[in-house]
């Protein structure tokens, strides 16, 4: 029997929120944006009056303002988004338990075993929750209804502001194969790219193009993406309060200034790969791959990806990676404005075996001391701070945000597409 799965989205999250306390905003363009002098000057939300000059997030502040001269720009207060998703999220506790966060500003709820307690019909349950957001927020969702996470999801993308989308599995064919295939979860822009180069345009070219060949052409993923537009995704949604373990831990950065010369790259690397181990070790996993994202001043980003020679939760492991990846793919006189490392196909702790080579006997020792003591350097700074031990390569530095080492919050929504 299908399950019945609801993907509420918050319309316009930061900017919803913005207005709410700025009621006189109501009738005006705006958008709220990062900090220019720090050169994270980009939007992250807009509201449906801005998007309407064509106003898109994540593009530079002098683009939307060529677009909308009028756009009155807010600075992004993250500690009332936070205050305001939790809210929400509470609300669509109400109707079940089975509640799983994507993001700040969008949920899954299951209501498969809940549905006979509010009337038994999806989409007026998904029309009441609407109504009670509104309500008691005064924030708006759009939700999709489908059978499955993935058709959920894009459901709620296809009508907004304020609106309910239900896809059903007989509905597929008409309304989801038509779309673009950058539509689907985690088709980014460069899968997008290499699947054009076959052919694939629309979620119905990839539906019929089989496994096999897309896992030939992209490997785990094109076999997942598979799944999403054959309509076979069948992950569950995770109880509330119950995280599920992390697919890929990253951060990144967009530096004060650019990145030239070895030196400079080397410490925005120290920065990034100190960061992600310090996750990794949080989150009790090992990563087996590193990934680098290089952004050059023109907003054109190179990725490249490096598998380890063991599993690893230390920062010098993941920061030789990353060095070894840019060397091999970037002139160190063209600049960098930002980085990204990312530690991909994570194992949990217990789980990452090492094979050993005959003529490496002593690396897994000296793997597992270097361990030891970034584990020991995370409890002083849990203890004293976490500024309070830092490498030497980034004392003193100029690179990084005022805000400190844990790079650029993504906008709503924006961190869910794959590469």
């Amino acid at each position: 029997m299908d399950r019945t799965i609801l993907h509420c989205d918050l319309n316009g999250f930061y900017a919803s929120v913005e207005i709410r306390e700025r009621p006189d905003l109501r009738e005006k363009p705006v958008a709220v944006c990062g900090d220019l002098e720090s050169r994270h000057g980009i939007i992250l939300a807009k509201n449906e009056m801005a998007k309407g000059f064509g106003v898109k997030t994540a593009e530079t502040i002098w683009q939307a303002r060529q677009k909308c001269p009028g756009l009155v720009l807010l600075p992004a207060h993250h500690d009332q988004y936070r205050l305001w998703s939790k809210r929400v999220n509470a609300i669509y506790e109400r109707y079940t338990d089975l509640v799983e966060p994507f993001g700040i500003d969008e949920s899954w709820l299951d209501i498969t075993g809940s549905m006979h307690l509010f009337g038994g019909d999806a989409k007026d349950i998904a029309d009441q929750i609407r109504a009670v957001v509104r309500a008691e927020t005064g924030l708006t969702i759009s939700v999709g209804v489908s059978f499955n996470k993935v058709f959920a999801k894009l459901g709620s993308d296809l009508k907004k502001p304020d609106a309910t989308t239900v896809i059903a599995r007989a509905d597929v064919p008409e309304k989801v194969w038509p779309l673009p295939v950058t539509d689907l979860l985690f088709v980014g822009r460069a899968s997008a790219k290499v699947l054009r180069d076959y052919g694939v345009r629309t979620i119905g070219d990839l539906a019929v193009f089989g496994r096999e060949p897309l896992e030939r052409i992209l490997g785990k993923l094109g076999g997942q993406l598979y799944d999403y537009a054959a309509g076979l995704e069948h992950s569950r949604v995770t109880r509330a309060g119950e995280t599920p373990p992390p697919k890929s831990v990253g951060n990144g950065i967009t530096f004060r200034r650019n990145l030239v010369g070895w030196a400079d790259i080397r410490t925005g690397v120290v920065l990034l790969a100190d960061s992600v181990a310090m996750r990794l070790r949080k989150h009790g996993m090992k990563c087996a791959t590193v990934q680098v994202t290089i952004r050059d001043p023109h907003f054109k980003d190179i990725c490249r990806q490096k598998r380890l020679e063991a599993p690893s939760c230390t920062a010098q492991d993941i920061g030789q990676a990353a060095l070894a990846l840019i060397r091999a793919s970037w002139d160190p006189r063209s600049p960098i404005r930002a980085l990204t490392i990312t530690g991909q196909n994570l194992l949990p702790e217990g789980e990452a075996g090492e094979q050993l080579d005959l003529f490496q006997a002593g690396a897994a020792p000296r793997r597992e001391k270097r361990e030891k003591l970034e584990r020991a350097v995370d409890g002083i700074r849990e203890k004293f701070g976490r500024g309070s031990i830092q490498s030497a390569a980034v004392v003193g530095e100029d690179i990084d945000h005022p805000a400190g080492h844990a790079g650029s919050i993504p906008p709503p929504g924006g961190s869910h597409r794959g590469a």
